[in-house]
């Protein structure tokens, strides 16, 4: 397989690509769009994921940032949050999105693997965690081939977190993962 080749940068508050940011993570999460890819979140919610206020607070986050990544010709591909938690030894993983037209051509491997070296280098964290919804067992198994672990840890759903939308189910929970970088 050939690999795209990807530009890694973190996202600034004046950045023009918040829009583009805001747009790629509701594309890959929900809605119709999310369908052309391999994962979506479209059947269990119909919400917008997030919003411009919502990005800017993770990019302005002191202890994280929003890790872009742009193809050979400039565009937006993929994205991801990471946040080094308090203890200094664990960095969280989320809101990664990949456009849903590109998915499963390499992309989310490349954008994970630079996200795990950046929390290692530059954040200097031993372990990566992150949260996946427990139903997405397609999702899971891709982390899990890629070395992390599901562990026994469960978090709330924040049902009270949904932006312009619905829960079109009321079990939802997060499974755990995480994983020695």
């Amino acid at each position: 397989m050939h690999a795209t080749p990807l530009t890694f940068r973190i996202a600034a508050p004046s950045d023009p690509d918040v829009s583009n940011v805001l747009a790629l993570v509701r594309s890959a999460y929900r809605g119709d769009a999310s369908r052309a890819g391999w994962t979506t979140e479209a059947d269990l919610l119909a919400d917008e994921r997030i919003d411009h206020a919502g990005v800017l607070a993770k990019i302005a986050d002191p202890n994280g940032v929003i890790l872009m990544a742009h193809d050979e010709t400039g565009a937006l591909a993929s994205c991801c949050e990471l946040l080094k938690r308090p203890d200094g030894k664990l960095a969280y993983f989320g809101l990664f999105a990949v456009d849903p037209t590109r998915q499963a051509g390499g992309i989310g491997r490349q954008v994970l693997a630079e996200a795990e070296r950046y929390a290692k280098q530059v954040f200097g964290v031993e372990r990566m965690e992150m949260s996946v919804i427990w139903t997405r067992d397609e999702l899971i198994a891709w982390y899990v081939r890629r070395g992390y672990t599901k562990t026994e840890e469960t978090r709330p759903f924040p049902y009270e977190h949904l932006v312009n939308g619905k829960a079109l189910r009321d079990d939802l929970y997060f499974s755990m993962l995480v994983k020695d970088l």
